[in-house]
C-alpha cells in the first residue's frame, strides 16, 4: 500500500478523491500496488462528509509524516502551493499538481529539485484538463523538432465565442451565462483576458524547447472586444473566431502569443466547440498530430492527475527524465510575427486610401453591419500593420489563418 496525501478539497481536490474511490480496483491494478488516501489538507471543515475522518488543517503533519510519499497539490495558485510543492520534494516526496500558474513560473526550477532527490513533479492536470499533452510531449513525440503548437486552452473562452456564434448572443450575455453554468469565475479576468491560456502555452512551450519560457514575455490579447460584428464577419468569410495560444518557429526564431484569430474551415480546431480543447502539434517528422477532449472541470482533470498518481507510485525512487532547464528562452518580437490581418475601419477611411496604405485587400460585405470598411490584408509582419493602420480610423483588427 502507499499513503498519499490531497492538499485543497475543492472542485478538483474533491474530485481526485471521487475518482479514486469510484475506480479503486482498476486504479490499483495500474499502479501495481494499493493507493490510500491518508490525510487530506484544507482549511475548512465538512460536516458530514466522509472526508472528515482524513482532514488536517496542518500541512506539517503530512510534510512530517514518512508514510506519506505522493502529495497531491489541487490548492491552486502560488503561495503556499510553491513553498508546500517545494518542501514536500525536498522531503523526498513526489508531486502531482494541476496548477498552471505553479507549473508556468516555478517548473525548472521544482523538476531540478525532483532529480536531485530521486522523486517526480509530475503536471499533466495543468493543461488541458484531461487531456493527455504533456506527457506526449514528454515521452510519445520526442523522436521530433516540433515546430508548431496551436491550441484552444480555455474553455470559459471557447464556450463564449461558440455561443456568441451559434446563437448571435452579445459578449456580456454569454458571459453571464457561462458564470451562472460555473463556466466563469466571479471574476473572469484570467479566462477572458487571455491570462490562463498564457500559462498554458508557456508550460507547453517550456517542456518543447527543453527551457524556460516565461509567461510575461508572451504577447497576449484576449476576447473582451469581440463583437457580433465581428461574428458577423466571420460568418461572411467561412471562419470562426477562436481564442488560441500559438507557437511557432520561423527562421530558427520561436514566437509566441496568444490571441483571438479567424480560423479558416480547413484548420483542425474549427470545429472544437463550447467548453472542450483541442492542441495542434507539427513535428518535423511525424506532422500533424491533434489532442481533443475536456480541457476542464471536475472529474476530468481529476482523472488526469489521478494518472500522474499512478505513474508516481509505478516510478517511486526513479525520477522520470522532463528536460525544462532553468535557462530562458528569448522568444521572437511580436512585431515579427506574419499572418494575415482581418480589418474593420470606419467609412470615412475610402477604399482608394485603404488600397494605396495596403495593397491588394480583400474586401468582405455584410449587410447586418453598416458605417464601416471590412477587409483582409495580405500577410504581413505585425510591426508593419502597426504603422500602416496609423492613418485609419481603426475599429477592430483580428488575426487571420486564411
Amino acid at each position: 500500500m502507499i499513503n498519499i496525501a490531497v492538499l485543497g478539497y475543492g472542485t478538483v481536490g474533491s474530485g481526485v478523491v471521487e475518482v479514486i474511490e469510484k475506480n479503486h480496483d482498476s486504479i490499483n491494478i495500474r499502479a501495481g500496488q494499493e493507493i490510500n488516501i491518508k490525510y487530506v489538507l484544507d482549511l475548512r471543515d465538512f460536516p458530514g462528509d466522509p472526508v472528515e475522518k482524513i482532514l488536517v488543517h496542518d500541512y506539517n503533519v503530512i510534510l512530517n509524516d514518512p508514510e506519506v510519499k505522493i502529495v497531491v497539490e489541487v490548492m491552486g495558485g502560488i503561495n503556499p502551493a510553491y513553498q508546500f510543492t517545494k518542501d514536500a520534494l525536498l522531503a523526498g516526496k513526489s508531486v502531482c499538481t494541476s496548477n498552471k500558474e505553479l507549473v508556468a513560473k516555478h517548473g525548472a526550477e521544482l523538476l531540478e529539485i525532483a532529480k536531485e532527490h530521486n522523486t517526480n513533479f509530475l503536471f499533466e492536470a495543468s493543461v488541458g484538463g484531461g487531456i493527455p499533452i504533456i506527457r506526449p510531449i514528454n515521452q510519445s513525440l520526442t523522436a521530433d523538432k516540433i515546430t508548431e503548437i496551436i491550441g484552444i486552452l480555455n474553455g470559459t473562452t471557447n464556450y463564449i465565442l461558440s455561443k456568441m456564434t451559434d446563437e448571435g448572443e452579445d459578449f456580456d450575455t454569454v458571459l453571464r451565462q457561462a458564470q451562472q453554468k460555473g463556466y466563469a469565475e466571479r471574476n473572469p479576468e484570467a479566462d477572458v483576458e487571455g491570462h490562463d491560456a498564457c500559462r498554458k502555452i508557456a508550460i507547453l512551450t517550456s517542456l518543447a524547447y527543453g527551457r524556460q519560457v516565461d509567461y510575461e514575455d508572451i504577447y497576449t490579447e484576449g476576447i473582451s472586444k469581440i463583437t457580433n460584428a465581428d461574428i458577423e464577419y466571420a460568418k461572411e468569410t467561412d471562419t470562426v473566431i477562436k481564442l488560441l495560444g500559438m507557437t511557432k518557429v520561423k527562421d530558427d526564431v520561436i514566437y509566441s502569443m496568444v490571441a483571438p484569430f479567424m480560423l479558416d474551415k480547413e484548420h483542425p480546431l474549427m470545429n472544437v466547440n463550447g467548453v472542450f480543447n483541442g492542441i495542434f502539434i507539427h513535428g518535423n517528422v511525424l506532422g500533424d498530430t491533434m489532442f481533443y477532449g475536456r480541457g476542464a472541470g471536475k472529474l476530468p482533470t481529476a482523472s488526469a492527475v489521478v494518472a500522474d498518481v499512478v505513474d508516481a507510485v509505478k516510478h517511486q525512487g526513479t525520477n522520470i527524465m522532463t528536460i525544462w532547464e532553468k535557462d530562458k528562452i528569448t522568444l521572437g518580437d511580436i512585431k515579427d510575427f506574419e499572418c494575415r490581418f482581418f480589418v474593420r475601419v470606419k467609412d470615412t477611411n475610402s477604399k482608394t486610401h485603404i488600397e494605396d496604405v495596403f495593397g491588394e485587400v480583400t474586401y468582405i460585405n455584410s449587410d447586418k453591419v453598416l458605417g464601416e470598411v471590412a477587409f483582409l490584408t495580405a500577410s504581413m509582419k505585425q510591426g508593419d500593420f502597426d504603422k500602416k493602420i496609423r492613418s485609419f480610423d481603426l475599429i477592430q483588427r483580428i488575426r487571420t489563418t486564411l
